[in-house]
């Protein structure tokens, strides 16, 4: 009788392959008008444009107070955010201290209603149910 070899390891049992998601009814496409904005969805990119869209413009400071927040989770977020053309950073000197101030663009504001339209829609057909 043979003996198994030392550090083989015994042949892996082949698993069946993964079956593909069922799309939930009513869920928005992965792209598209109705596509959920994923970059709005995160939950500080949506404290930053709901802020700014009720104020002409907030400081990184008051940002940061306000979303209770590291600088670092902040400004990366804003980053993106202005990346994408949604908010307007301006960077200035106030006392020989610099100041970022950041406001919404009219790009940042459509994208948020629109946003905000999807929720409700979603929100609504769920209490349908």
């Amino acid at each position: 009788m043979a003996k198994p070899q030392r550090g083989r390891r015994p042949d892996p049992v082949e698993k069946p392959a993964p079956q593909p998601l069922q799309s939930v009814r009513g869920k928005a496409p992965a792209e598209g008008p109705l596509a959920l904005d994923r970059l709005i969805h995160e939950r500080l990119r949506l404290g930053i444009l709901s802020a700014l869209a009720v104020n002409e413009s907030l400081t990184f400071h008051d940002l940061k107070a306000l979303m209770q927040t590291s600088d670092g989770n902040l400004s990366v977020h804003a980053r993106k955010l202005e990346e994408a053309g949604y908010v307007n950073c301006s960077k200035s000197f106030e006392r020989r201290v610099p100041k970022t101030a950041y406001s919404i663009t009219p790009v940042g504001r459509r994208a948020l209603e629109r946003y905000l339209d999807h929720m409700e829609a979603l929100i609504r057909t769920t209490r349908e149910r």
